[in-house]
Protein backbone atom coordinates (compact mmCIF):
# COMPACT_ATOMS: atom_id res chain seq x y z
CA UNK A 1 0.00 0.00 0.00
CA UNK A 2 2.85 2.38 0.89
CA UNK A 3 4.58 1.57 -2.41
CA UNK A 4 1.40 2.28 -4.38
CA UNK A 5 0.95 5.60 -2.58
CA UNK A 6 4.55 6.67 -3.31
CA UNK A 7 4.24 5.66 -6.95
CA UNK A 8 1.04 7.68 -7.28
CA UNK A 9 2.63 10.71 -5.62
CA UNK A 10 5.69 10.58 -7.87
CA UNK A 11 3.50 10.23 -10.94
CA UNK A 12 1.39 13.21 -9.89
CA UNK A 13 4.52 15.22 -9.14
CA UNK A 14 6.01 14.38 -12.53
CA UNK A 15 2.96 15.59 -14.42
CA UNK A 16 2.39 18.63 -12.21
CA UNK A 17 5.95 19.91 -12.70
CA UNK A 18 5.37 20.92 -16.28
CA UNK A 19 3.43 24.06 -16.98
CA UNK A 20 1.87 24.72 -20.31
CA UNK A 21 -0.62 27.48 -20.78
CA UNK A 22 -3.72 26.54 -22.72
CA UNK A 23 -5.16 29.74 -24.08
CA UNK A 24 -8.33 29.60 -26.10
CA UNK A 25 -7.75 30.65 -29.69
CA UNK A 26 -10.44 32.59 -31.50
CA UNK A 27 -11.23 30.88 -34.80
CA UNK A 28 -11.30 34.33 -36.46
CA UNK A 29 -7.94 35.28 -35.01
CA UNK A 30 -4.65 34.94 -36.85
CA UNK A 31 -2.89 34.24 -33.55
CA UNK A 32 -1.18 30.87 -33.42
CA UNK A 33 0.35 28.84 -30.63
CA UNK A 34 3.83 29.85 -31.78
CA UNK A 35 2.94 33.51 -31.31
CA UNK A 36 1.41 32.96 -27.86
CA UNK A 37 4.58 31.15 -26.80
CA UNK A 38 6.97 33.76 -28.19
CA UNK A 39 9.99 34.74 -26.08
CA UNK A 40 9.33 37.06 -23.19
CA UNK A 41 12.04 39.42 -24.42
CA UNK A 42 11.28 42.10 -21.88
CA UNK A 43 11.54 39.81 -18.84
CA UNK A 44 14.67 39.13 -16.79
CA UNK A 45 15.74 35.59 -15.92
CA UNK A 46 14.10 35.59 -12.50
CA UNK A 47 10.89 36.96 -14.00
CA UNK A 48 10.85 34.21 -16.63
CA UNK A 49 11.33 31.67 -13.83
CA UNK A 50 8.31 33.13 -12.05
CA UNK A 51 6.15 32.53 -15.14
CA UNK A 52 7.03 28.84 -15.10
CA UNK A 53 6.54 26.06 -12.54
CA UNK A 54 10.15 26.13 -11.27
CA UNK A 55 9.24 27.01 -7.68
CA UNK A 56 7.37 23.71 -7.34
CA UNK A 57 10.73 21.92 -7.27
CA UNK A 58 13.43 24.59 -6.72
CA UNK A 59 14.19 27.54 -4.47
CA UNK A 60 17.08 29.98 -4.30
CA UNK A 61 18.83 28.60 -1.23
CA UNK A 62 17.12 25.38 -0.08
CA UNK A 63 17.07 21.94 -1.65
CA UNK A 64 13.52 20.84 -2.36
CA UNK A 65 12.56 18.16 -4.87
CA UNK A 66 15.37 19.49 -7.02
CA UNK A 67 18.56 21.33 -6.11
CA UNK A 68 18.56 24.97 -5.01
CA UNK A 69 19.70 27.59 -7.47
CA UNK A 70 22.75 28.15 -5.26
CA UNK A 71 23.67 24.44 -5.49
CA UNK A 72 23.34 24.58 -9.27
CA UNK A 73 25.46 27.74 -9.41
CA UNK A 74 28.19 26.07 -7.34
CA UNK A 75 28.29 23.04 -9.66
CA UNK A 76 28.23 24.84 -13.03
CA UNK A 77 29.84 27.89 -14.63
CA UNK A 78 29.09 30.35 -17.42
CA UNK A 79 30.52 27.91 -19.97
CA UNK A 80 27.57 25.60 -19.20
CA UNK A 81 24.80 28.06 -20.14
CA UNK A 82 23.93 26.36 -23.45
CA UNK A 83 23.85 22.88 -21.91
CA UNK A 84 21.74 23.97 -18.93
CA UNK A 85 19.33 25.90 -21.16
CA UNK A 86 18.85 22.72 -23.19
CA UNK A 87 18.16 20.77 -19.98
CA UNK A 88 15.44 23.24 -19.02
CA UNK A 89 13.77 22.78 -22.40
CA UNK A 90 14.35 19.03 -22.85
CA UNK A 91 14.33 17.88 -19.22
CA UNK A 92 16.94 15.72 -17.59
CA UNK A 93 17.72 13.11 -14.97
CA UNK A 94 20.46 11.45 -13.01
CA UNK A 95 22.61 14.46 -12.13
CA UNK A 96 20.87 15.37 -8.86
CA UNK A 97 19.27 12.07 -7.91
CA UNK A 98 16.43 9.85 -9.03
CA UNK A 99 13.68 12.42 -9.61
CA UNK A 100 13.78 13.63 -13.24
CA UNK A 101 13.23 17.23 -14.19
CA UNK A 102 10.36 17.47 -16.61
CA UNK A 103 10.81 19.06 -20.01
CA UNK A 104 9.66 22.63 -20.60
CA UNK A 105 9.28 22.79 -24.39
CA UNK A 106 7.21 25.97 -24.14
CA UNK A 107 10.33 27.88 -23.00
CA UNK A 108 12.32 29.49 -25.80
CA UNK A 109 16.08 28.99 -25.96
CA UNK A 110 16.55 32.72 -25.31
CA UNK A 111 14.40 32.62 -22.17
CA UNK A 112 16.07 29.42 -20.97
CA UNK A 113 19.46 31.15 -21.23
CA UNK A 114 18.14 34.10 -19.20
CA UNK A 115 16.92 31.65 -16.56
CA UNK A 116 20.32 29.93 -16.42
CA UNK A 117 22.18 33.24 -16.19
CA UNK A 118 19.99 34.23 -13.24
CA UNK A 119 20.53 30.84 -11.56
CA UNK A 120 24.31 31.04 -12.04
CA UNK A 121 24.28 34.54 -10.52
CA UNK A 122 23.15 32.96 -7.24
CA UNK A 123 26.64 31.55 -6.55
CA UNK A 124 27.62 32.16 -2.94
Amino acid sequence: MKKLFLTGCLGLLFFSCSKKENKPVDANSSETTAISESPKNNLSGDQVIETQDCSACHSVNEKMIGPSYQEIAEKYSNKDVEMLASKIIEGGSGVWGNVPMSAHPQVSKEDAKKMVEYILSQKK
